[in-house]
């Protein structure tokens, strides 16, 4: 038998699974050079906006500035932000893609002649299921540059589609979702194309 003490952590963990967020599949690709002998993974690391140019756009760039920096901590890299080995340039997009939408009212007319008589009918059909058709489309990409030379040393890009006003479109979702898919098996196979679910 289930107390009350026991049945309250059952219940916090249920309402948390209840929570999670389904995304659609991201798309990336990522370039290295790993071949070329540059180690991953070590020194220190700023995280920056490329061509930052106002406060209001770094503030709007927050959740895609702060999951990028997540990712590069978890990744072996540790946050500088003076005097920094690799400068992380981050770029965001979010575009909404509307689609073509058929009209909801279709308009029929029908006859038949038999044995029986004949007939003519007249129908409406009237689509119920409306709603935004709109997508958004959000898309990261990062460029890691080594400080001293300013070489490009590793770059990615990760976009995704989702529904308009849903979850997954929200910038703290996507962000999150983007970064982390971005990193994933970082530093990547160089030139490749993944879809992470």
């Amino acid at each position: 038998m289930i107390t009350g003490n026991r049945l309250l952590p059952l219940l916090s963990l249920a309402l948390l699974s209840a929570c999670v967020v389904p995304t659609g599949p991201v798309e990336v690709t990522r370039f290295n050079r790993a071949a070329e002998g540059v180690v991953y993974g070590t020194g220190s690391v700023s995280v920056v906006l490329a061509g930052e140019t106002d406060a209001g756009q770094s503030l709007a760039a927050s959740p895609y500035l702060a999951a990028v920096a997540r990712e590069l901590q978890r990744v072996g890299y540790s946050e500088k932000n003076a005097d920094p080995d690799i400068v992380a340039e981050v770029r965001y997009g979010v575009a909404t893609l509307e689609r073509e939408r058929r009209s909801p009212v279709s308009v029929g007319v029908g006859g038949s002649t038999g044995s029986f008589g004949s007939g003519l009918g007249v129908g409406v059909g009237i689509n119920l299921g409306g709603g935004s058709s709109a997508q958004v489309e959000t898309t990261l990409s990062v460029r890691l540059l080594r400080r001293s030379d300013k070489l490009v040393i590793w770059e990615g890009k990760a976009s995704q589609t989702a529904k308009a006003g849903s979850p997954a479109a929200q910038p703290g979702i996507a962000a999150a979702k983007l970064a982390e898919a971005m990193f994933k098996g970082f530093p990547g196979v160089s030139g490749e194309t993944i879809r992470v679910p």
